[in-house]
């Protein structure tokens, strides 16, 4: 009768030392795809984040509107479009286009700011152009991770740094013919967009 032969122990060694081999391998490739995933899903919503705030600022900007506002306590006019570098609000505008589809008692333009808090974008509006000293603004983060803001403005005497171009005296209802804003990000560095502003 023949005898049957199996394995020996030292070949059941060597094939369980192949099997978990294999097997660190196929993990470790495992866990390089899923954080390369992760790193992916990160960036994407990181992207999507930017690409909705710099959305949000260039159609304020297109619906720019050319209206003055009185001042809180009401003893002057702030121009349509405001903007000073050592000041808190990085720029304070009027916008139009502000449609009312339930008929609400409210203006149809809407008074804009965007402040940087901390490394956040801000964006304020209030529900009235003119508003007084005790009317909260509606509030939202856009932007997160922003070191600094830097904001040109383009109009018939070239490129400024603030608006009104010329200070004191300026026509409160001129507006640029463009702007630039240079996003300077923590993890992406520098975005620039130059918006073009009808007129």
């Amino acid at each position: 009768m023949r005898r049957m032969r199996g394995f020996t122990l030292l070949e059941v060694l060597i094939a369980v030392a192949v099997f978990a081999v294999v097997g660190v391998m196929a993990y470790g490739g495992l866990q390089a795809v899923l954080s390369q995933q992760a790193i992916a899903r990160d960036n994407a919503d990181r992207f999507r984040e930017l690409q909705f705030a710099v959305q949000q600022v260039s159609r304020d900007l297109l619906q720019l509107n050319p209206r003055p506002v009185r001042e809180p306590l009401g003893d002057g006019y702030r121009a349509a479009l405001f903007s000073d570098p050592r000041g808190e609000v990085l720029l304070e505008f009027t916008r139009g286009g502000w449609t009312n589809p339930l008929g609400q008692p409210r203006a149809a333009v809407q008074r804009v700011a965007y402040v940087l808090e901390d490394d956040l974008l801000l964006r304020r509006h209030w529900f009235v152009p003119d508003q007084t000293l005790g009317e909260e603004p509606v509030e939202r983060e856009l932007l997160s991770g922003v070191q600094e803001v830097r904001l040109r403005f383009f109009g018939p005497g070239g490129w400024s740094e603030e608006w009104p171009a010329g200070g004191v005296g300026a026509d409160p209802s001129l507006r640029p013919l463009a702007v630039e804003i240079t996003l300077e990000l923590e993890d992406w560095g520098e975005i620039l967009r130059l918006i073009e502003v009808p007129n």
